[in-house]
């Protein structure tokens, strides 16, 4: 992913759809400052929140450790845990959970020794979620400094249209 489109912003309905999460969850969330959007924050009635591509996937990731029953407090401490590490970063993390507590495995090793407890634990692999919000992505309009974009839009009729200036 280039730096270009990391900077696309996409209004809330299509961050929900990308992520598979309720516009209601999102404005939640939002609001009690889990994920605030990084491109840009609602400023007031009628504005629009704009998050980029690292927003929509800490969203996707959000999901599925609540789907698999994590608290939404160890959930935050993770989210600020995601917000502190690079985006190149994320790509290469698994995240693990036993339900109660939720793990960064970035090598082999670490996996071995979160097993040994005999504790079930589940993974979240970042990279292949990364490539599922990618994909989501690539069909869906985003922003750039208040112009419409779309990082996928390479189809004959688009490119025809961006050579002839319109």
């Amino acid at each position: 992913m280039t730096d270009q489109e990391l900077e696309i912003g996409y209004r809330g309905a299509t961050a929900c759809s990308a992520a598979g999460i309720s516009y209601r969850q999102l404005d939640y969330w939002a609001r009690t400052g889990l994920l605030e959007p990084s491109i840009r924050t609602a400023t007031g009635s009628g504005s629009a929140r704009l998050y980029g591509f690292r927003d929509i996937l800490v969203l996707k990731i959000v999901k599925r450790l609540l789907d698999a029953g994590v608290s939404l407090q160890n959930i935050r401490t993770a989210v600020e845990h995601l917000r502190n590490r690079g985006v190149t970063d994320l790509e290469r993390i698994t995240l693990m959970s036993d339900g109660a507590s939720i793990y960064e495995c970035a090598s082999p090793d670490e996996i071995i020794d979160l097993l040994a407890g005999g504790q079930g634990v589940f993974g979240i692999a970042v990279g292949k979620v990364w490539h599922e919000v990618e994909g989501s992505l690539a069909t869906l309009q985003g922003e750039v400094n208040g112009e419409i974009t779309s990082v996928g839009n390479n189809d004959e009729l688009s490119l025809r249209r961006k050579a002839k200036g319109a």
